[in-house]
């Protein structure tokens, strides 16, 4: 492995837990509703778990309002149930054989507790940034102890991991700041 894979890999690491960090506050709720809040949530399909959205079709109604439409009649109460159940607090509604999730609106107790958890989420990332940071300067310590690369040369890779590891942790702060701003808006 030469020090240009090794930043190139850390590099997209790095920007995997990025992504990561988005993936997850994207379950995080807003005032508004958006289908990706029911995105994690697994149903017993057949026995074998599956996400909401690959049973069936999740909608807007309309800004509070969430529709789930399964594709088998037999999975409404399945569906129902999961929802319910899920860690979200949400009461759906069965009409027929559409499934009404409606989303409550937030408190001001709740935006917080929300802000807490997205601070956390952000934190988790920014642990990741520097445990592949950490990765990287051990490979490169180890590559000076085996003689395929210089002190010198170790120096300025470790250097430019940190200016990597400073870039992505930029962006972990951006993302959760934007999280926050879009939570705390009523």
């Amino acid at each position: 492995m030469t020090i240009a894979d090794l930043k190139k890999n850390a590099e997209q690491r790095m920007g995997k837990s990025v992504e990561a960090l988005k993936a997850g506050l994207a379950k995080v709720r807003t005032g508004r509703a958006h289908t990706g809040v029911l995105d994690h949530i697994l149903v017993d399909y057949y026995g074998s778990p599956m996400p909401v959205n690959q049973v069936a079709n999740v909608t807007l109604l309309d800004a509070r309002t969430i529709s789930v439409q399964p594709w088998e009649k037999k999975m409404i109460a399945v569906v129902e149930k999961a929802i319910r159940e899920s860690d979200l607090g949400l009461n759906p509604a069965t009409q027929g054989d559409l499934i009404r999730v409606p989303l409550p609106p937030l408190t001001e107790e709740r935006r917080k507790e929300m802000v807490k958890l997205v601070r956390n989420e952000g934190e988790d990332a920014k642990v990741a940034v520097r445990g592949i940071r950490r990765d990287a300067n051990e490979v490169l310590k180890k590559m000076v102890k085996d003689k395929i690369c210089s002190e010198d040369d170790e120096r300025r890779a470790q250097d430019d991991v940190q200016k990597l590891t400073d870039r992505f942790v930029r962006e972990v702060d951006q993302v959760v700041v934007e999280k926050e701003k879009e939570v705390m808006t009523v």
